[in-house]
């Protein structure tokens, strides 16, 4: 038989119920008392949850009374029992009896609901609380008479509890049950026969509870009857069923309520006492009766959440055995004595900033074992979280968010639940939850300037720090790490990597090259922020550099023109006036600002007393009248310095020849030239000799072949015509006799050299004429002159015409004949360049150039002439 019992509680066990309607709901039925490790149920397959899923999720059970009756293997996804199932210690007389558990997962938060209904199995049989009862019954009792007898107690239910009783014997005595209102039955032992204390003074009864299990369970209690002498009043009490409201703050012995049960009889007969005969529950520990008063009193605190009612039954005898009962009715009225009670069932620490709303941070359950206004609880959260409060059933909250988060404003949240009941007064609970939100790569980097201006000074060392850009990125940890990336771009044809780099870890700058201020002042690029994120982010910001001047470069003297062996003139009149412009020395600075002004000064001269040098604009000038006894020759040493730090100078020679004509300045000039040249050293001459040979040799072969083509074109030219030959000069020389300036009159220059640089003579003519120097063949050495007026001719142009050059044996003339020299434009030049003919027996030969310059001066419009010989 206990074979077939077992296989019907396997049977039991193995029923699967449906699946519920919170997140999800499924429900078992088992037998109590299995094994350490049985199955419940492939809970996996069925709440359609992969083992997978159930692993990384943590799944995890939670009991709302912490019993661990029921584990979840996570690596096969079923239920087993963890701890042997007792229904009786878990549920008592409750039915249905069943486990409620939930099963969360995180990462998304899931939540199941599971029921295990435990069923019930016979494994316990009526037993009675007293071994025996004893009667004391009058043989005068009269049929009919009841007597009640102590209920048996069977912890299981339904039909594995108590189903029946059975008397015997049978004689006397017959068994009357009577139902209840709490679904108990009331047994009383009836008298059916009267008693005859002469025939039997004494019986022996047998009361047998009997179980409807499978096998049947029973247990006894024996009852003894002591058959007394008439006793023919049985106590009656005043009323059958006392109600009592009394809250579960009592104290210790208040009293609940006061029976009375009277009896007609006198004497012992009619003494009454009381006692409860309650078995099956804790009243008799809960409550006592006075037996002689038949005051009821607490002995213990009552809890309205353990037990909300109780049936005391009051039991009164008389010293006859004649017995009655009555029942006293307790009602425990709930006080707000317990605070909401909040159990986190799943959490998530951390959240990212990116997501949903309506994200599941925490579920948990919340418990008020109090009951109506009292049990009732309602949760909130701080305001100004992005957070909101959720009911999931009954007693389940979840916290969510209901807005999209920012890292960046707030990275971390303590959020405060607290659960109030409504209660008077309200009773509360609290718990502080600590989430993080974790970053997304959702900002760029971000420069602290819209643009960027940095000044390095030229002349650098290559690899200097020129500037240092910063960006910053709200972003944390990798997402927040910036690199620096210059951006290809070119300057001036030039890639810009070539002129800076950047730093890609701490955004500094540094110039690859030397700069050079002239030769570029500033440049632009981009500089490309990106930051670790996955995909990276990045902004630009355009940086400028600007090159900043330093006094690198000297001045440079523009006018006069020095020429390595020249010698400048400039000519003076002795009857120049005080502050007469002698010239002008003109210098640019290529630095720029302060760098780039100048000062002149004049640092020498032959007579300091008789000119001076502009400071701003280097205007040379006569400070004093000129006089007969100035030299002719004045040598003047202007230096000229710039504004920078440190100062940088240049100088310049101008020579000045204070002299009323060119013949005079020449004669100086030449014994001045002549002297210089008997004073040379060795090494000068050896080198001067070299290069005349050279000069000759090739001059010889020029010369030669030009003498050729001359005599040739001339004899055929005299053929034709008795006219001097007059060549063609170049358009542009024509001029307007009118011309002003310290020339302000036409000069012909005739010169005649010879061998003997020292017998040469220079000669002025008239204006306005055209000389030619013609050579007799014949003749030694006389020169004849024609002169005839190019004004006289109409078609012929103001124009300067080139001498004819004729060789003589004994000497080599030329005659340069230039006429209607007019004052040319500001800063022109005009030079004129005569070869010398030799004739064959000639051993040496000289080269002359003669230069004539005409500066316009812009300050004071007047014109400087300048001879270089």
């Amino acid at each position: 038989m206990w074979n077939r019992t077992m296989r019907r509680q396997v049977l039991l066990f193995a029923l699967m119920l449906f699946l519920g309607s919170v997140f999800g709901q499924v429900t078992y039925s088992i037998p109590e008392e299995m094994s350490k490790g049985s199955l419940v149920g492939n809970i996996a397959q069925d709440l359609g949850v992969d083992l997978k899923r159930l692993r990384s999720g943590k799944a995890r059970i939670y009991t709302e009374d912490n019993a661990a009756y029921i584990e979840l293997n996570k690596d096969r996804g079923v239920l087993l029992v963890k701890e042997r199932i007792d229904r009786e210690a878990l549920c008592g007389q409750t039915t249905p009896c069943a486990l409620h558990l939930q099963i969360t997962l995180e990462d998304p938060i899931e939540f199941f609901t599971v029921t295990v209904e435990i069923n019930d199995i016979n494994d316990n049989a009526p037993s009675f609380k007293k071994q025996e009862m004893k009667f004391r019954i009058s043989e005068s009792a009269v049929i009919g008479a009841k007597f009640v007898l102590e209920r048996a107690m069977d912890l299981d239910v339904g039909v594995n509890g108590l189903q029946s009783y059975a008397l015997k014997p049978t004689d006397n005595f017959h068994l009357k049950l009577q139902n209840q209102q709490d679904g108990s039955k009331k047994v009383e032992m009836v008298l059916q026969k009267q008693l005859d204390r002469e025939t039997q003074q004494h019986l022996s009864l047998t009361l047998t509870a009997t179980d409807g299990g499978d096998p049947q369970l029973s247990g006894t209690m024996q009852i003894h009857i002591s058959v007394l002498d008439v006793n023919d009043n049985a106590p009656v009490f005043t009323q059958e069923v006392y109600k009592v409201v009394i809250m579960e703050t009592a104290s210790k012995g208040t009293v609940l309520a006061t029976v009375s049960a009277l009896d007609a009889d006198e004497g012992s007969n009619g003494k009454v006492t009381y006692s409860i005969t309650n078995t099956l529950d804790d009243v008799p520990v809960m409550f006592r009766i006075d037996e002689d008063s038949g005051v009821v009193s607490l002995t213990q605190i009552l809890d309205y959440e353990k037990a909300k009612h109780y049936e005391i039954h009051v039991q009164a005898s008389d010293d006859g055995g004649l017995t009655e009962s009555c029942k006293i009715i307790v009602d425990v009225t709930d006080t707000n004595d317990n605070p909401p009670s909040i159990n986190i069932m799943s959490r998530t620490n951390s959240i990212s900033e990116n997501s949903n709303v309506g994200t599941v941070v925490t579920i948990f359950n919340v418990q008020d074992p109090d009951s109506g206004e009292n049990g009732k609880v309602a949760c909130n959260i701080d305001e100004h979280v992005p957070f909101q409060m959720k009911t999931t059933s009954k007693k389940f909250f979840s916290l969510v968010t209901d807005s999209e988060l920012d890292r960046e404003r707030a990275s971390e949240y303590n959020i405060t639940v607290t659960c109030s009941d409504e209660g008077v007064p309200s009773l509360s609970s609290s718990v502080t939850l600590t989430l993080q939100i974790s970053d997304v790569n959702d900002n760029a980097p971000a420069f602290e300037r819209s643009s960027y201006e940095a000044y390095i000074v030229e002349n650098n060392t290559p690899g200097l720090s020129i500037f240092t850009v910063k960006a910053r990125d709200a972003d944390w940890n990798q997402n927040a790490r910036v690199s620096y990336i210059l951006e290809d771009s070119s300057v001036n044809g030039v890639p810009v990597s070539s002129y800076v780099s950047v730093s890609a870890d701490s955004g500094v700058i540094h110039a690859v090259r030397s700069f050079d201020y002239e030769q570029i002042k500033d440049f632009h690029f981009r500089v490309k922020a990106q930051d670790g994120g996955s995909p990276p982010l990045s902004s630009n910001v355009t940086v400028k550099i600007l090159i900043q001047d330093q006094n690198d470069n000297p001045p440079q003297v523009l006018y006069p023109v020095q020429t390595g062996g020249s010698v400048v003139g400039e000519m003076v009149p002795r009857s120049a006036d005080v502050g007469y412009l002698v010239s002008k020395v003109v210098a640019v600075d290529v630095d720029s600002g302060q760098n780039a002004w100048l000062s002149y000064k004049l640092q020498k001269a032959t007579d300091r007393a008789l000119f001076e040098v502009g400071l701003q604009n280097g205007e040379i000038r006569t400070i004093r009248q000129v006089t007969d006894k100035d030299p002719v020759n004045q040598k003047l040493t202007v230096i000229v310095e710039d504004n920078g730090q440190p100062s940088r100078s240049a100088t310049v020679i101008v020579n000045v020849a204070v002299a009323d004509s060119f013949s005079e300045v020449m004669s100086e000039f030449t014994d001045f030239k002549q002297d210089k040249e008997y004073n040379d050293n060795l090494t000068f001459y050896l080198v001067l000799a070299l290069a005349v040979v050279s000069f000759l040799f090739i001059t010889c072969l020029v010369v030669i072949i030009s003498v050729k083509i001359y005599r040739w074109r001339q004899s055929r030219v005299l053929y034709h015509s008795n006219l001097p030959v007059i060549p063609y000069y170049p358009p542009r020389y024509s001029d307007t006799l009118g011309g002003t300036g310290t020339l302000q009159h036409v000069y012909n220059y005739e010169v005649c050299r010879t061998t003997d640089s020292r017998k040469s003579d220079c000669k002025f003519g008239r204006a306005g004429s055209q000389n030619v120097l013609i050579m007799d063949p014949s003749s030694t050495g006389t020169m004849q002159r024609s002169e005839k007026s190019i004004l006289d001719e109409p078609d012929s142009p103001l124009e300067v015409r080139k001498n004819e050059l004729f060789l003589s044996d004994s000497r080599v003339c030329v005659c340069s004949l230039l006429t209607n020299i007019r004052t040319m434009d500001r800063g022109s030049a005009c030079s004129f360049f005569f070869p010398i003919s030799l004739s064959r027996s000639l051993k040496s030969s000289m080269h002359f150039r003669l230069t004539l310059y005409s500066l316009h001066n812009a300050l004071s419009s007047e014109y400087v002439s300048r001879v270089h010989f």
